[in-house]
């Protein structure tokens, strides 16, 4: 579990900002992408067709003419 540690700063008694740990701040963006990775994966997979052949990784390789550097 990610533990914050904000500071909350106001203007006219109004929150306006927080202001986080660098360390935490990372850490809460890597999880915010790991988060959206998920679900951009999710949607892909309930697009997909199961009724279109999938390519092997040999095919997928030649077809987009992927090397290895």
């Amino acid at each position: 579990m990610l533990k914050l540690h904000p500071e909350i700063l106001r203007k006219d008694g109004k929150e306006q900002f927080v202001v986080l740990p660098y360390e935490e701040f990372v850490e809460l963006k890597e999880r915010l992408e790991d988060a959206m990775d998920l679900l951009t994966l999710r949607a892909a997979i309930r697009e997909d067709d199961p009724s279109e052949p999938g390519m092997s990784l040999e095919e997928a390789i030649q077809r987009y003419r992927i090397t290895e550097e």
